[in-house]
């Protein structure tokens, strides 16, 4: 196999402080033989001055564009909308595979360009099991603020932080208005996003009802109304009957008064929340979606990086490890053949990608 040339790309997305390499695991990757390009990013949690001290190479922000043509551009959230035609294999987060917004114009980029998207969502073993996620953070920080807003305290705009000090905040207000009879609900409460919101429910010192598969195949709707915080953590797959729909917000009866959706499918016809059509933001990150009874709603798509530095160094760990059998077989084959499949059922063809 030719050596692997990795290419980390600065995010455009300006609260995107999370990396999918860290510097420890850039240098086990040199190691191995790994060519790895780290772009300059101010916002990026770790300097480019630590990659560069391991061994990698430093690149200007947005340079990917004009990186060599074998290169494997990684990433995490969404590309700039410029060059209209990506000529580069890329691995990040795409949300391109289940008809969200945007998602035709992205696999016709690639494929104008005769490059291909490795999805991170899409990296899974034999059972279908994902490898390398950012759930269990996403899962901490979306009930972490749920508990906050329920009890008047959190502030706009979001700023990162640690976990320490989060949990530090979420234990101090234990004793405030509305902790007393304070009734939490997790749906999915068993994946990884669902154990993260447990963990932060339990440094807020609340029990929270813990919901999954059996629970929603025949769902409570009045019992689940009848909790004052929902976190959903559940992204399906396959078409479900929703979870909560626009006539429960207008149910006079209901107690439920924060809404987060940790999984934010909004746009998908996937979407088991569909009563809103747009995620919320750090500067604005709770939008009221009912006034009498109220309804908050938490709805941010990258949660994670709140916390930058924890959620990384996780995500690195199990990622390091597939970029070290970086192969067309295996988890990337099956990431390669995803796109092509998804490129077919939009009767997009596709040019065949070549690395002269």
């Amino acid at each position: 196999m030719t050596e692997l040339h990795l290419w980390l790309r600065h995010e455009v997305r300006t609260t995107e402080r999370r990396t999918p390499i860290v510097p420890d695991d850039a240098r086990r990757l040199i190691e191995a033989g790994v060519a790895l390009t780290v772009e300059e990013s101010p916002q990026r949690i770790f300097p480019v001055e630590e990659y560069e001290a391991v061994g990698c190479r430093v690149a200007p922000a947005g340079s990917w564009v004009s990186a060599p043509r074998d290169a494997v551009v990684l990433g995490l959230k969404e590309l700039p909308d410029a060059p209209a035609e990506l000529t580069h294999r890329h691995v990040f987060f795409g949300h391109a595979y289940k008809q969200q917004p945007g998602a035709v114009e992205l696999l016709r980029r690639f494929a104008a360009g005769g490059g291909a998207l490795l999805d991170l969502e899409y990296l899974v073993d034999d059972e279908g099991r994902r490898l390398a996620a950012f759930g269990f953070w996403a899962g901490y920080l979306g009930a972490a603020l749920a508990v906050l807003q329920h009890r008047g305290r959190l502030v706009a705009p979001l700023r990162p932080t640690d976990k320490d000090e989060l949990d530090d905040t979420l234990r101090a207000g234990a004793g405030d208005a509305g902790g007393e009879d304070f009734t939490a609900l997790v749906i999915g409460a068993l994946g990884r996003s669902g154990r993260g919101a447990r963990v932060a429910f339990h440094a807020a010192g609340i029990e929270p009802t813990c919901w999954d598969l059996a629970e929603t195949r025949d769902l409570d709707r009045r019992a689940l109304l009848d909790h004052d915080v929902l976190v959903n953590c559940v992204l399906a797959t396959t078409p479900v009957p929703p979870f909560v729909r626009d006539q429960d917000l207008d149910d006079l009866a209901r107690r439920l008064r924060t809404l987060s959706d940790v999984t934010c499918d909004v746009g998908s016809p996937l979407n088991v929340l569909p009563v809103y059509d747009r995620t919320t933001e750090w500067t604005d990150p709770v939008r009221r979606l009912r006034k009498e009874p109220p309804l908050d709603l938490i709805a941010i798509d990258n949660l994670p990086s709140l916390l930058p530095r924890e959620s990384s160094v996780d995500f690195s760990a199990a990622l390091l490890l597939q970029l070290l059998d970086f192969t067309t077989g295996g988890p990337w084959g099956r990431c390669l053949d995803r796109f092509h499949q998804a490129c077919r059922e939009l009767g997009i063809e596709q040019r065949e990608f070549r690395n002269d």
